[in-house]
């Protein structure tokens, strides 16, 4: 057995989808000679909680533990409401943004680099340069964001030589939200410095997405290897489709979210088709922000809307799999076309056909093509996406809507694990 150190923020009963990759990692390790030890903030403010996820983690695992300084509990002095918006990543437009919420975002920006988890980097050097004094580990891993955490994996690095993996489950200063951060000049050419720091001293680099491995390469010569999120087999009962024709977007929709072509196309359908009219729920499962409703219900679309708020991650299985169509959004922005999200591989294996709308060149595009899971659009793509919606309405009627996937089993967090850990055993690959 390979003993492998995993350092993460995110860790159960944490829910979203910064929990999952290496959650499920850890679940599969063992089939694959990998014993893994997991380092976790002891009091943690985690701004979704999912309980469910602990009965994934595996029995006898160790896990340690040590006290994290959170600012977030002193910023919620100026606003609790803002405050736990912003943790959640919902940001606002800069129009639309309160004085409060412009100042939390520059204090965030340009006095916590790289991010507000970075008081948790000197004591948990100090306690795991002991720790690895005193324990026979092989590797450790450092999976970010936060990507403070990147800063511990370097400490331990050049003060003990271990080897050293970093895990990007997103971007470090491509990241869409950076440019909402208020971040000075000063600021930024920080964060550049860091990033670079990092992927220079690294034994081996993971990223989620082929984008990011080409703007790492113009960086670093770092081995850098591309490990996707995918799914997993969830043991839940048989679900029924929905009786309506609902199309559901599960997941947080962030103020950039808001593909209003899209809700034009279903505005427009409901106007013209009383069938569909008859038949349509939009159903939106997660955190919503104001600029996203407001544009659904402008659109004239309010009547057809349902609400759901944050789910656990089985009843948001179950959702998936019941719905007739499912919505996959991604930002409009050359920064983004990297993000490849976790539920993109849920939704294939849901067999309901997914719509995807994000940036031009977007990597989740050619997932999506490969697959056959769904359709991918441009934002401003509105007659395509308006005569999809209705192809599927129609074999909707007819009892025929489903998607036909191939090629996923690549995809599943068995397979990704086994891909993981012999990259773990052999950095050099």
């Amino acid at each position: 057995m390979v003993k492998v150190l995993i350092i993460t923020y995110y860790w159960p009963p944490a829910g979203g989808p910064g929990v999952q990759r290496w959650l499920k990692f850890v679940k599969y390790f063992r089939e694959f000679d990998i014993e893994p030890v997991v380092y976790v903030p002891e009091n943690p403010t985690y701004p979704l909680e999912d309980t469910s996820l602990l009965s994934e983690i595996p029995e006898g695992i160790e896990i340690l533990k040590q006290p994290i300084f959170e600012p977030y509990r002193f910023a919620q002095f100026f606003s609790k409401k803002e405050t736990k918006t912003i943790s959640k990543g919902i940001i606002a437009g800069t129009a639309k943004q309160s004085f409060i919420q412009r100042l939390l975002l520059y204090i965030r920006g340009n006095f916590f680099i790289p991010d507000a988890r970075r008081f948790w980097v000197k004591p948990s050097v100090k306690y795991l340069k002991k720790y690895l004094s005193e324990n026979k580990i092989d590797t450790i891993v450092t999976t970010g964001p936060p990507h403070s955490i990147h800063l511990i994996g370097k400490e331990l690095k050049q003060q003990t030589g271990v080897k050293w993996f970093a895990d990007f489950r997103d971007p470090w200063t491509t990241i869409g939200y950076h440019d909402k951060l208020k971040l000075t000049k000063r600021s930024m050419q920080k964060h550049i410095s860091m990033e670079k720091e990092v992927l220079s001293t690294a034994d081996h680099i993971v990223v989620t997405s082929f984008t990011t491995q080409n703007e790492f390469k113009e960086i670093t010569d770092t081995p850098i290897s591309v490990i996707t999120n995918g799914y997993d087999k969830e043991s839940i009962p048989e679900t029924i489709l929905d009786t309506k024709f609902t199309i559901s977007h599960i997941g947080s929709l962030l103020s950039g979210r808001n593909p209003e072509n899209l809700w034009k196309a279903l505005c427009d359908l409901t106007k013209e088709n009383k069938a569909f009219s008859e038949a349509f729920q939009l159903q939106l499962v997660g955190a919503v922000s104001n600029d996203v409703l407001s544009s659904i219900r402008e659109a004239g679309l309010s009547d057809f809307l349902e609400l759901k708020g944050y789910v656990s991650h089985i009843d948001a299985i179950k959702i998936q799999r019941s719905s007739q169509v499912l919505l996959l959004i991604e930002i409009d922005s050359k920064d983004t076309r990297c993000i490849i999200p976790g539920k993109l591989f849920e939704y294939m294996v849901s067999k309901r056909p997914l719509i995807a709308i994000g940036p031009k060149d977007a990597d989740i595009s050619k997932i999506i093509k490969e697959t056959n899971s769904g359709v991918f659009f441009e934002y401003q793509e509105y007659e395509k996406i308006k005569v999809q919606i209705l192809e599927y309405f129609v074999q909707f009627q007819k009892g025929t809507l489903a998607s036909h996937v191939i090629g996923v089993g690549k995809y599943s967090r068995r397979e990704l694990t086994r891909v993981m850990a012999e990259i773990l055993k052999n950095p050099e690959i």
